[in-house]
């Protein structure tokens, strides 16, 4: 049995796609999968199984849609998989309130973007993930899901630091 941490792009963000964290929970028990721990409302899941990562998204993203009628994306790594986004953070974390975590769906074909006016914002395409570092916090960032999705045509979901770190630690409970 492999532990899986499942991250969804885009529910109850502003009244949209709402989706309690205990109905998502029972929901999930029904694909066979187990221990499974949500971390705050924005689509966070720890959880175990023996299907690969391709069968645990694609069971959720189905569970989702038929349940609650939503087209959501669903993006999965293991535990060895998320400790390798992290340890190939190229930014300091000492303050970790402006480093945060993008997670695309797939690695993209172009790794450089041109954007202005980004003050001292910046970002580095490492495989599938986008690591962003906004000294001034991300209030303002034109460093957005929406922005990396439109400029490397991927899709893309973000966490910052303090909940990457988290669900680590849940998954190694």
């Amino acid at each position: 049995m492999k532990t899986y941490i499942v991250i969804l792009r885009g529910i109850n963000v502003s009244g949209k796609n709402k989706i309690p964290m205990a109905e998502l929970r029972e929901l999930l028990f029904t694909l066979n999968v187990e221990n499974v721990q949500t971390y705050i409302q924005s689509g966070n899941i720890v959880l175990d199984s023996n299907m690969s990562k391709e069968d645990v998204i694609a069971a959720i993203k189905n569970a989702i849609r038929e349940k609650f009628g939503y087209e959501i994306a669903v993006m999965a790594k293991t535990v060895a998989e998320w400790e390798k986004v992290i340890s190939e953070n190229p930014y300091p974390t000492d303050n970790h309130k402006i480093v945060s975590f993008t997670f695309l769906s797939e690695v993209p074909k172009i790794t450089t973007i041109e954007v202005s006016n980004t003050n001292d914002d910046t970002y580095t395409v490492v495989n599938d993930m986008v690591y962003i570092y906004c000294p001034s916090g991300f209030g303002k960032t034109k460093l957005t899901n929406n922005f990396f999705e439109k400029k490397l045509k991927v899709t893309a979901t973000s966490r910052n630091y303090r909940t990457t770190m988290k669900l680590l630690e849940l998954a190694k409970k």
